[in-house]
């Protein structure tokens, strides 16, 4: 199997480089942009069976634990879109997008893949944004808005470049911290990163 992992930092897999694991890697640095220029220059340079982004997020709620690892179904670039008095709309409000224009589904990027079915981990809802930060009103808006358990600066990247070159593919994140918490003291990043890399093996030894 040609598999590909791929992360936004060497940090976030570092305890996965160490095995001796049939894969090939890359490190697409932080952020929409990167993921997109990196992950589909890689793609169109080889033929991958699967492709599995590994990497720590935030969580909007208490559903999920600081350092517990889950599986995103779907993702969504949450701050695409136009804010008006006080309220979000995505480009599928205004008219700009048909919400079910390819790779969308009902507004969101969906993975099928039959792992779903078949794994413990929990399963999540992702949205994406280009920042991250300490604005309770804003993150209420991104939390209200879509309903999401799960925010990264890369997923909703990821899941739309797979979809485009259509590839089977993982999301993989380790919950480090709550949305809008910036005391690093209260995040539980080495953990996560410990979880998240323990689940990452688990999982390629079961495919």
């Amino acid at each position: 199997m040609n598999l590909l992992i791929v992360s936004s930092t060497k940090a976030e897999i570092e305890p996965f480089l160490k095995e001796n694991i049939d894969a090939d890697i890359l490190i697409t640095g932080v952020g929409i942009p990167a993921t997109v220029f990196h992950l589909t220059k890689k793609l169109l340079q080889k033929k991958y069976d699967l492709a599995i982004q590994a990497g720590v997020a935030g969580t909007f709620n208490d559903r999920f634990k600081l350092s517990e690892v889950v599986l995103i179904k779907q993702d969504t670039f949450a701050d695409l879109g136009i804010e008006e008095n006080g309220k979000l709309y995505s480009l599928f409000d205004k008219g700009f997008i048909d919400e079910n224009d390819f790779p969308y589904t009902g507004g969101w990027l969906v993975n099928n893949h039959s792992i779903f079915e078949k794994n413990a981990l929990p399963v999540a809802k992702g949205i994406t944004v280009n920042k991250i930060g300490n604005d309770h009103f804003q993150n209420k808006i991104l939390s209200d808005k879509f309903a999401a358990g799960i925010e990264s600066m890369e997923g909703a990247a990821f899941h739309y470049v797979c979809l485009q070159q259509q590839i089977n593919f993982l999301q993989l994140r380790s919950v480090s911290n709550h949305v809008g918490e910036r005391d690093k003291s209260k995040w539980e990043l080495k953990n996560a990163i410990d979880h998240l890399n323990e689940q990452l093996l688990k999982i390629i030894k079961k495919i």
